[in-house]
């Protein structure tokens, strides 16, 4: 087995141990007001990361492109309060027009 494969294992693990421990927390403590202002913003968290993630890197590089600018188109119909198929048309429309002007 490579280690590849005990990291992942592992991970495994420790995911289902983290997931079993939540179950066992008491609904006291879930519902004291820190608790649930930190719990009802990590998914937004987790979220945000993501779409950093995907849009400003490639691999180990973080790479300006094409993406960025459909983000950017997203976020300003977002705030113009677009419907959800028009921010997604809109950012695809604006990311694929500049790569296809040649800025990759």
């Amino acid at each position: 087995m490579t280690l590849l494969w005990i990291a992942v294992i592992a991970a495994s693990v420790l995911s289902f141990a983290q997931k079993w421990v939540g179950y066992q927390a008491p609904p006291d403590v879930l519902e004291r007001p820190r608790v649930s202002r930190i719990t009802a913003l990590l998914p937004i968290a987790l979220l945000g990361a993501l779409v950093a993630t995907q849009t400003a890197t490639s691999g180990n590089e973080i790479l300006l492109d094409a993406r960025l600018a459909g983000l950017g188109a997203a976020v300003v119909l977002l705030v113009l309060r677009a419907p959800f198929l028009v921010v997604v048309i809109g950012a695809a429309v604006v990311a694929a027009g500049l790569r296809a002007l040649g800025w990759a």
